[in-house]
């Protein structure tokens, strides 16, 4: 009898879903496995079924497609984190619906593709019996059991292109140009993206913000000749003593949408300054696109690794990245066991630092020992 794999993309889409796609069907068909991708986030296993058979002819093309061929959800009946990242459990009735549905579609596993979110869903499945295996999806890269997460460096290269591109306006028309980026609770996106971008002040949740030090820093600049500032900041970063800023529609079957913030730094900007101050959101942007060479290699080797860990029956575990640079299997229990955020003691803040980059802070001395 012919083995079936499930193929599940779960949260926000991101460039390389459809590369991890590719790679589980192309290892599987190899070793006689059959694919059943499941359309729709989770909820393509309640009825009515929402799956499709995915051969190997129909993989053509996919190492570069951006988004996912499976469709994708992050909220409905499958929603195991909401508000600001809250823990839910999935109903009882809506597992014994999907478990009913997947047994029918003779299922051997089933690969979960994406992030915190859609990984806690995967722990309750296989805590009540599913055959799980994960995948580490998020542009966010807030998974703390692996080095990094594919999406993350072609959100990375989105920003950066963007950064480039608002460097020219902003120096041409002496103004502050500020960049919102998605992120979520981790800073990764606006760090990375700001040192390579050559932003001048970096605001991320790790690091709480004062106005006054990203107005001192503009006034620095302006004495030194620089009528231009560049802000980068994560859509999670908030000023001291504040909260996130998050949309006013409330949903209760998912996370909160965060993001508003960099339109209330341009005002507080531009009214302290009396400088033309000009937000940009990045937005869904960061999302689309093919994906770098980077995130397709990690992205088939994600997969490869994905099927490898079915064929030895090991579920309940995600794929990871490990420090050697090694792939290799953390339970699941474990990936979604704490967020992944930015050291603010650590080498990329460090270096931001000694070139002078703001974080919105008052300003910190580097350490003696600073580079170890």
């Amino acid at each position: 009898m012919t083995k079936k794999i499930g193929i599940v993309t779960g949260g926000g889409d991101c460039p390389g879903l459809n590369a991890v796609i590719r790679a589980i069907v192309k290892a599987g068909s190899l070793y006689g496995w059959e694919c059943i991708g499941i359309h729709g986030g989770f909820d393509g296993l309640l009825t009515p079924v929402q799956a499709m058979p995915l051969a190997l002819k129909d993989m053509d093309g996919l190492l570069i497609r951006g988004g996912t061929i499976l469709g994708t959800a992050n909220s409905g009946l499958f929603s195991a984190k909401t508000g600001h990242g809250e823990l839910r459990q999935v109903p009882q009735k809506t597992l014994d619906q999907a478990k009913t549905n997947f047994d029918a579609l003779g299922l051997s596993a089933l690969v979960a593709i994406g992030g915190d979110g859609t990984l806690t869903i995967a722990q309750q499945m296989f805590e009540m019996g599913f055959p799980v295996v994960g995948v580490p999806k998020t542009i966010d890269n807030d998974l703390d059991a692996t080095q990094t997460t594919f999406g993350f460096d072609t959100a990375v290269a989105c920003a950066v292109d963007a950064l480039d591109r608002l460097h020219s306006t902003a120096q041409s028309h002496n103004r502050v140009m500020v960049l919102e980026v998605m992120g979520r609770y981790a800073g990764w996106i606006a760090a990375y993206a700001g040192l390579a971008g050559g932003a001048d002040v970096i605001l991320i949740p790790e690091i709480k913000f004062n106005y006054g030090a990203i107005i001192q820093k503009i006034q620095a600049r302006e004495a030194e000749g620089k009528h231009f500032t560049i802000v980068i900041v994560a859509e999670g970063a908030a000023p001291e003593g504040q909260g996130f800023v998050t949309s006013s529609k409330t949903e209760n079957d998912r996370e909160a949408r965060l993001g508003g913030i960099g339109h209330l730094v341009a005002a507080k900007i531009e009214a302290q300054t009396q400088k033309e101050s000009r937000c940009v959101v990045l937005g869904h942007l960061q999302r689309g696109g093919q994906p770098t060479q980077w995130d397709r290699q990690l992205c088939t080797r994600f997969g490869v690794h994905a099927f490898q860990m079915i064929a030895k029956s090991q579920f309940g575990y995600m794929v990871a990245l490990k420090e050697n640079g090694m792939m290799g299997p953390v339970t699941l229990k474990d990936a979604v066991h704490k967020i992944r955020r930015v050291d603010p003691q650590g080498e990329l803040i460090m270096t931001a630092r000694a070139l002078g980059i703001s974080f919105g802070d008052t300003p910190i001395p580097l350490p003696e020992n600073a580079w170890g």
